[in-house]
């Protein structure tokens, strides 16, 4: 399915407002001057969020991919965070711990889990990309596995056309519901990212609105 079809306007609105692509943790990691022991401590707490992506896809009715996602988890765990000699564990920065909760408690009805997982899966190709880039040209001394989870969504467009369809079928209530999950899931992401980053010294910059 091509990326261009199914867009899901506002919540692609929202969205844009918190590009992660835009956010200084994923320029710095792009451009080669993020340490590897951020990447270190992002693989071992973001990797939470990551394991729990399965249950929104099963919530929101797709128990098949949720499958898949529960596998792209084991991916993360034993390929990134293994290559850079951690594993994933309970979160211990306040704003990915605060992610965290934010994902339990959208990922518990399916409208809005279908919005907070399109404010994640509508980025993640495009996320994928840079973060491979970044590695392949600037962190080459680690394992090649360790892009492994990133290749297999760089060109994954394919989820998030589908849950901009199951937003388009929900009433008119249901999808308010969604897509103010989706601007709370994208503050979640953003903030999750300026916790980790700061640790290293870097700036969380302001996200629009």
């Amino acid at each position: 399915m091509h990326e261009s079809v199914h867009k899901h306007a506002q919540c692609d609105a929202l969205i844009a407002r918190r590009n992660l692509l835009t956010h200084p943790f994923y320029q710095a990691w792009s451009n080669g001057t993020l340490p590897v022991e951020a990447l270190k401590t992002y693989a071992r707490e973001y990797g939470a969020f990551i394991a729990g992506v399965g249950l929104g896809w099963e919530r929101a009715g797709w128990s098949d991919i949720a499958a898949v996602e529960d596998g792209h988890a084991r991916v993360w765990e034993r390929t990134f965070a293994a290559s850079l000699g951690t594993s994933v564990g309970e979160p211990q920065i306040p704003e990915v711990a605060a992610l965290i909760e934010a994902e339990g408690e959208l990922f518990a009805e399916r409208a809005t889990a279908m919005g907070a997982l399109y404010a994640f899966e509508a980025q993640q190709p495009y996320t994928a990309q840079s973060k491979l880039k970044g590695l392949k040209e600037h962190y080459s001394d680690l394992p090649a596995v360790c892009g492994t989870y990133f290749e297999m969504h760089e060109s994954d467009f394919d989820e998030p056309a589908m849950l901009a369809e199951g937003m388009a079928a929900l009433s008119a209530e249901e999808q308010a519901q969604a897509i103010a999950a989706c601007e709370r899931m994208s503050c979640a992401l953003w903030d999750a990212l300026s916790g980790i980053h700061a640790r290293y010294g870097g700036e969380s910059a302001c996200a629009m609105g």
